[in-house]
């Protein structure tokens, strides 16, 4: 089998990175890891050597290269279904592909105001109405997959899905900043971060020297 190569870029500040990293580690793939510091000089012209967007993440596999974190994650669920990255039940997994998407194309205030930086602590931020609004739509989106379907475990779906890898960046999001959340919503955070492979992403983001200066945020 061709080997698998995920390219990634700085650990403390590339949720989009961290998606597919942790679908790979959860379903216990072999692949090579490949980091690009981003917004450096060269940076661009060596990321353009993986992909025509210039952008990370992108998973190499053999003489295929998938350049978009919620493509990446269905092209490793249609590869490895006894990884189980969707639920099983039909209804489950549409909610989980409608969640994941509404995570990639959405909750925009947020993104804007709590800029990703996972090794950072004790951030504030004043929250705007339309953070608090997309605030509120997380954790009632959260509390709905757990009640409904997280009997099975701690997940969003009892076990861990795409729907989780699409969400931990949020989670660590809240963590960063201090956000007050509800207490499912906070079970479900303190989930995503006690999780070993989530842990080794940020103790490798803690080791990281380089500072991206518009994310660092709320000090």
């Amino acid at each position: 089998m061709d080997k698998f190569e995920l390219v990634i870029g700085n650990k403390a500040y590339s949720g989009w990175s961290l998606r597919p990293w942790l679908v790979l580690k959860h379903a216990d793939i072999q692949f090579t890891e490949t980091r690009i510091a981003l917004y450096l000089p060269g940076s661009k012209e060596q990321l353009l050597r993986h992909s025509p967007v210039g952008k990370v993440p992108v998973l190499k596999h053999g003489a295929l290269s998938v350049w978009e974190s919620l493509a990446i994650c269905e092209y490793l669920a249609e590869r490895f279904p006894e990884a189980r990255l969707w639920p099983m039940d039909p209804a489950a997994r549409a909610l989980a592909r409608t969640f994941s998407t509404e995570m990639q194309s959405g909750f925009g205030a947020i993104r804007n105001a709590l800029s990703f930086n996972c090794r950072a602590h004790g951030r504030r931020v004043p929250i705007s109405p339309e953070v608090q609004q997309e605030l509120m739509r997380v954790q009632a989106l959260w509390r709905g997959c757990r009640e409904t379907h997280g009997s099975g475990g701690p997940w969003l779906f009892g076990h861990f899905t795409i729907a989780d890898a699409m969400f931990a960046p949020m989670t660590l999001r809240f963590a960063t900043y201090g956000i007050p959340l509800d207490a499912p919503s906070q079970a479900y955070v303190d989930t995503v971060r006690d999780d070993p492979p989530v842990r080794e992403w940020i103790a490798a983001a803690e080791q990281e020297n380089e500072v991206i200066e518009y994310a660092e945020v709320g000090r």
